[in-house]
């Protein structure tokens, strides 16, 4: 999980040096700065939204695969308190 939010923390560092590179970089009319601020605004909004959905469809299945493994435990603890009790 660290590793996916550090791929994000990346992803999001390059986003907005690139677009402060293009910036200085690409000489353009106000308008026109407005409208590339505008979509790169956007596009990172939706990156942004799609990694919190995968992440979140993760958690979940961290979750029930938790709940399964301590479920399993659980049963095999039973299982061997019988035994010993006999």
């Amino acid at each position: 999980m660290d590793e996916n939010n550090n791929n994000f923390t990346w992803f999001l560092a390059g986003a907005v040096l690139g677009a402060a590179a293009a910036l200085l970089l690409a000489p353009k009319s106000g308008k026109e700065t407005r409208r590339y601020l505008g979509k790169t605004t956007r596009q990172t909004r939706e990156a942004m939204e799609s990694s919190g959905r995968d992440m979140m469809e993760r958690g979940k299945d961290l979750y029930d695969r938790g709940k399964k493994i301590v479920e399993d435990a659980s049963d095999l603890f039973e299982r061997g308190r019988k035994l010993v009790q006999g």
